[in-house]
């Protein structure tokens, strides 16, 4: 990967590993969200992807996630430009905010770790969507995501 290449380069710019790379792996875009249909407010609930695993925020079977996730959203970087509900906290919103990288994210730490010891994982404070019914959603709306 090119030195700070989130620095020196657009998204569109990216290659394959910088694009993951920017990724922190938190997992909050992997939660379940609800659309308020009058308002268009976006509420993210505790509740995560069936495919999330819960214990390292990682997809369990990334390569086939939309096969398998029907409603997965890709992450482009035109997709980034569009999407209104990407947490503030997320490495490709900041960068295409022109924010830069948070200082807990790896490639500014170094550490993998770092994203859970700030307390931007969603590691230990989510249940899996296979442990929720459909209509209790609404009862596991946070409000630590933004």
């Amino acid at each position: 990967m090119r030195d700070r290449f989130w620095e020196h380069y657009t998204l569109a710019e990216l290659t394959q590993e910088e694009w993951e790379a920017l990724c922190d792996g938190c997992g909050r875009c992997c939660l379940i969200k609800l659309e308020d249909e009058d308002s268009g407010e976006i509420a993210f609930t505790g509740v995560a992807c069936k495919q999330l695993d819960l214990k390292t925020a990682h997809c369990q079977d990334y390569p086939n996630r939309q096969q398998r996730v029907p409603d997965c959203i890709q992450l482009t970087p035109e997709a980034v430009t569009r999407i209104r509900w990407l947490p503030r906290s997320c490495g490709y919103r900041r960068v295409h905010e022109g924010r830069g990288l948070a200082a807990w994210h790896p490639l500014i730490s170094g550490d993998p770790f770092s994203v859970k010891k700030a307390g931007i994982s969603v590691v230990g404070r989510v249940v899996s969507e296979s442990a929720v019914y459909e209509d209790d959603l609404q009862d596991h709306v946070i409000k630590w995501v933004r």
